[in-house]
Parts: C-alpha cells; structure tokens; sequence
C-alpha cells in the first residue's frame, strides 16, 4: 500500500484533516469520511463517480494554493473559468485542502452574500 496523504476538508469556518492512501479518489475519499459532496436530490440520482452529471463539485487546492492538473474535459474549464472541480475526477496525489460548496439543488451553487 502507497504513503498516505492528508486532506484537509473546509466547511463554513471549520477545518478537518484526515489521511488517505496515495492515488484514492477523492469524492470517494470525502464520502468516506462522512463529507457531503452532492446537493440533497443528487445524493440519490448521481452518475455515481464517472464524471457525467458534474455535480460533486467542490473547490480544491495543494497547501500551497496551486489547483491540481485537471485530465478531465470539466475540470479543464473549471480551471479556466474558476467553477468547482469535480471530485470524481481527482485522485489524491499531494496534500490538498478541499472546500465543500454548498448547493441549493442538483449541481447548482448559491449564490454569494
């Protein structure tokens, strides 16, 4: 088994950390550890981690606030446009800080205050 590599999930003004193994997928990562990723009718209806409904989405970076390579066609623009990058799509590789958006319905953000 390879080293593993610690995430720090913030929500609100909290802040928590755990470790994974090197390469897991990070929505499975963060729904292991009893993150929400999904708006509550995406919970149930969801692609189930293969990219399609773009509705994990969530705000991440390495501890020095450079984003992870995006490889998936979504996070590209993601990137481009600054718009949450899907967890599905994201192995863990480095030490990332994630930011859960919250979600008002299916993949859609709220608005900002």
């Amino acid at each position: 088994m390879g080293d593993e590599v610690p995430v720090t999930v913030r929500v609100d003004d909290c802040e928590e950390t755990f470790a994974v193994p090197a390469g897991t997928n990070l929505r499975r990562a963060l729904l292991d550890a009893g993150f929400e990723v999904y708006a509550p009718a995406a919970r149930v209806a969801n692609c189930g981690g293969r990219g399609l409904c773009a509705t994990c989405g969530v705000r991440v970076q390495t501890p020095e606030g450079a984003a992870p390579a995006a490889d998936h066609w979504h996070d590209t623009l993601a990137a481009r446009y600054g718009y949450p990058r899907l967890s599905c799509q994201l192995a863990v590789e480095e030490p990332l800080i994630v930011e859960l958006v919250e979600k008002r319905y299916w993949g859609q953000l709220l608005p900002d205050p």
